[in-house]
């Protein structure tokens, strides 16, 4: 996750090429991350595309709230 210079946060999940999200707030922007994840997880799965395993990442949330 990244704060932008004009403020609110973009947010890019590596192992899911394009899937990339944003919001105006840190709790935004996460939220936001967790529907763009599920969709394409569900459009992966009807196309027959494999989906990568999971892997762990560790949240910075020094800067959550501000």
């Amino acid at each position: 996750m990244e704060q932008n210079e004009d403020g609110g946060y973009t947010v890019t999940v590596p192992s899911l090429p394009g899937c990339v999200s944003e919001g105006s707030t840190w709790d935004e922007a996460l939220a936001h991350i967790e529907e763009a994840i599920a969709g394409y997880v569900e459009v992966a799965r009807k196309l027959g595309k494999p989906i990568p395993v999971e892997v762990s990442v560790p949240v910075n949330t020094s800067n959550a709230g501000t």
